[in-house]
């Protein structure tokens, strides 16, 4: 058995004021409380909240206070993500990876912002995997990004067993979102850390789903600290003799007899993609995609279809409509 344990914290988070305060004071008492806690999550945005007005440079006052609380508790610590600032003007949705010494280990850019709603963001390009040593490997992703699958394939293909995965959904996709978060457990084997916020931070409902696809905890929509003790080893058993003794997922993709010309940008196939309107927010009565309004189909009649064929009425011709 390789054991570690993890907390989420679901958190009401204050859009329009710092939540650095609120977050440092959560951590306090969740390690009086579950002092056995190795690694700590946040929400997405949860020290500032999803205003871009407030980003900051990468390393900024709140990420030292972190990395202090981080020595403090002796943890691991990923304190949600922050709205990042570069000198050059361009400002991503960045998540940041604090080891017990207090160092920074890894900084994520979520690849997918929320477009067209997250507009003025500038997607990453980078994925995030880092090692606990003497546990396993683990990696990072945000939000949206769960929604392409392309992004764990490439994080678990690089042995990432546990995929922590900060989310801000107040929005009505988030059961959408759940069951996503249950499939890529499912689909890469994994544990998934799925970590959303309250108030300006989202709907709550943060889940730990096992590489079986099993929830093991699922939060209501009130604040909430779930420390639950993860046996990498059993993600470890799934891979190699499947789901439950059933599929094995990734070495079956690993031996794939095909692989897809849709990754090719000039292979045509996605084609069909192309032929989409633009990336933007629908309008009011806005009625893309809607094309062609399909006339309604005339259908046979009761009689029709269960009289036997020598009782059917026989089939109106165009001389006894018109006469």
């Amino acid at each position: 058995m390789t054991p570690f344990a993890i907390a989420g914290v679901q958190m009401y988070v204050n859009a329009l004021q710092p939540n650095v305060d609120g977050m440092i004071q959560r951590l306090d008492v969740l390690m009086a409380r579950f002092p056995w806690t190795q690694m700590v999550v946040f929400s997405e945005l949860a020290p500032y909240g999803p205003l871009i007005k407030y980003a900051l440079p990468l390393h900024n006052e709140a990420i030292d206070r972190f990395r202090a609380a981080a020595v403090k508790h002796n943890v691991w610590l990923v304190p949600g993500s922050m709205f990042e600032k570069t000198d050059q003007g361009e400002v991503f949705n960045t998540s940041s990876v604090i080891n017990p010494q207090g160092e920074i280990v890894a900084n994520y850019r979520k690849m997918f912002p929320f477009r067209p709603y997250e507009a003025g963001v500038t997607a990453g390009t980078g994925f995030c995997v880092f090692d606990v040593p003497e546990v396993g490997r683990f990696g990072l992703s945000i939000c949206y990004d769960i929604w392409f699958p392309e992004t764990t394939r490439q994080l678990t293909s690089q042995g990432v067993e546990v995929l922590l995965h900060p989310v801000l959904t107040g929005t009505t996709d988030r059961e959408a979102e759940l069951s996503i978060a249950r499939a890529t457990a499912a689909q890469f084997q994994c544990y998934v850390i799925d970590v959303n916020g309250l108030g300006a931070g989202g709907v709550g409902r943060s889940c730990i789903i096992d590489p079986t696809s099993q929830v093991l905890h699922q939060s209501a929509g009130q604040e909430d600290m779930f420390p639950i003790e993860l046996d990498l080893d059993h993600v470890r058993r799934q891979r190699e003799t499947g789901m439950k003794g059933l599929g094995q997922v990734l070495k079956s993709f690993r031996d794939r007899s095909v692989d897809f010309s849709v990754y090719d940008r000039n292979s045509g196939t996605d084609a069909y993609l192309k032929s989409l309107g633009p990336l933007e927010t629908p309008t009011q009565g806005s009625r893309a995609g809607i094309h062609v309004d399909v006339p309604a189909q005339s259908t046979p009649s009761a009689a029709e279809t269960t009289l036997p064929e020598a009782e059917k009425p026989p089939l109106q011709t165009e001389k006894t409509l018109s006469g």
